[in-house]
């Protein structure tokens, strides 16, 4: 016990030297990190960090769902999956004659589409016939080129922590790799950029279609939040689904991918983030051998709608056959404005940990929640935002009673300042966060272009806990006064379908 003790203190001792410490303890960014632009535009952020002969490799995209044309969501999320099938050198056999096959599968496919399209109209007969020709050709092509030959020359050569994700805002690419391996990174990364293949596009398009059944509609999770956010937004396409609508979907084209991936390869909308065991110089005359052959695309501005100013509540019911759960957001201003830093803290004070406000509560006091957590910043940063409280009711409670408290708790925030003990716990858990994440190649190389590609400056980071500490009770309450209201909120409850 005495042991343990004092392992505590030296513990709690640490804590407090790195919180005191400020942002410069463990990794001064704006002093050690390198950030060049290229002569194409593309921006490379590096960072030394002798730590294990290993590298982690971000490269993110400043394209995402938000960026789609209406009538074609999901279609950066498929371009996502179609990045995975190779290029005319990775998993090709002999790409002269695959793209003839290509040509007639896209052809097949598309006349495929129409005649679906037709609805009640349609021939069946002809439905039938395309689909056996699409199929025959699907089969012939399959023998032109290997299959997942990107994600073995990765694993094969050490690759680990390999994935890619879209978002609305951004897409992401990212791979830890052996220091000596980061050519090989390039190589095969500047190729998807300048060759890219779109084998098995029908096939892809039916996978993210299961997909979709799976995470939405078959998921009460997935089908509370799709229909919270298509209302919260009404205008902006924050509102449509990443991964798309169902109508949206089953009618995309390679067309409409390849409209996406022509601003995605866009060198000024991608930023390179390279950590770990490197020597700049050298890595820096890789990334320009192979990115620097990226051409300057001539971008045309996306014209985005703004969401109008919400003037009065918004309520969405869904009924599915599980138990009772519910969100409630408000509209608010994203990063890096003030407002953005005080809800970081209010939403560590009523959900971080078992002793916030809303945890102790609802689950420890009351007994009436079986879960409550609260989002600043959904459902991305790029463009306004939602502050968002999600929570379960414990049976036999309902939604109703954990709304009438979680919505009183609010109004505790307005009318009585938040006590120093409490704020400055609150700013401890933000930096002991932020310390965590700087012990991690990857999570740095993550911060690096995430803060880069959507702020256009990754120093965010190295000001985020210097801009926490800042936050005053009285910041708190004016936030909570201005944005979390009735008229600014929207709450969407899931009810359990009744026989």
């Amino acid at each position: 016990m005495m042991k343990r003790n004092n392992i505590l203190v030296l513990v709690f001792i640490l804590v407090v030297i790195l919180l005191t410490a400020g942002p410069s303890h463990g990794l001064d960014l704006e002093k050690k990190v390198i950030k060049t632009k290229l002569k194409n535009g593309l921006t490379v952020l590096m960072l030394e960090r002798h730590l294990s002969p290993t590298v982690s490799l971000y490269l993110r995209h400043r394209i995402g769902a938000v960026d789609e044309q209406n009538g074609q969501s999901g279609a950066a999320h498929l371009l996502e999956h179609m990045m995975f099938k190779g290029t005319t050198t990775i998993g090709a056999k002999d790409y002269t004659d695959e793209k003839k096959v290509l040509y007639a599968i896209e052809k097949t496919g598309t006349a495929l589409d129409k005649e679906k399209q037709k609805g009640r109209k349609a021939d069946p007969k002809i439905i039938q016939k395309l689909s056996d020709e699409l199929k025959k050709l699907q089969n012939q092509g399959k023998k032109y080129f290997i299959p997942n030959e990107i994600d073995r020359l990765y694993t094969e050569n050490g690759g680990l922590d390999m994935n890619a994700s879209t978002g609305q805002d951004v897409t992401t690419y990212h791979v830890s790799l052996p220091t000596n391996k980061i050519e090989l990174w390039a190589r095969i990364e500047s190729d998807r950029l300048l060759n890219p293949v779109f084998r098995e596009f029908y096939t892809e398009r039916d996978v993210v279609m299961e997909e979709r059944r799976q995470r939405v509609e078959s998921d009460p999770d997935g089908k509370l939040y799709e229909q919270f956010m298509s209302t919260a937004y009404k205008i902006h396409p924050y509102g449509r689904p990443i991964i798309g609508w169902e109508k949206d979907l089953i009618n995309l084209s390679p067309d409409s991918v390849r409209g996406i991936f022509a601003r995605y390869r866009n060198p000024e909308s991608i930023v390179i983030a390279v950590v770990g065991d490197i020597k700049p110089q050298e890595t820096l005359k890789l990334i320009e051998k192979y990115f620097g052959r990226i051409s300057v695309i001539k971008k045309n501005k996306n014209m985005i709608p703004e969401e109008p100013q919400q003037n009065e509540e918004r309520r969405v019911k869904v009924e599915f056959d599980a138990n009772p759960m519910m969100i409630i957001g408000f509209h608010k201003p994203n990063a890096p404005a003030r407002e953005d830093y005080v809800l970081d803290v209010l939403d560590t004070i009523l959900t971080n940990g078992r002793t916030s406000r809303l945890f102790k509560k609802l689950i420890t006091d009351r007994q009436i929640a079986k879960s409550v957590s609260s989002v600043n910043g959904l459902p991305a940063t790029r463009y306004p935002n939602l502050f968002t409280i999600f929570a379960q009711p414990r049976h036999p409670h309902t939604n109703f009673e954990l709304e009438e408290m979680i919505l009183q708790e609010i109004e505790n925030i307005k009318t009585s300042p938040v006590k120093s003990e409490e704020l400055t716990k609150a700013k401890n858990i933000i930096k002991t966060e932020y310390i965590k994440n700087l012990d991690s190649n990857s999570e740095i190389a993550s911060m690096l272009t995430y803060y880069e590609v959507l702020l256009g400056d990754y120093r965010y980071i190295s000001e985020y806990p210097k801009n926490i500490d800042q936050v005053t009770a009285e910041d708190i309450i004016k936030v909570a006064e201005v944005y979390l209201t009735k008229a600014n909120r929207t709450i969407a409850v899931l009810e359990k379908k009744k026989d």
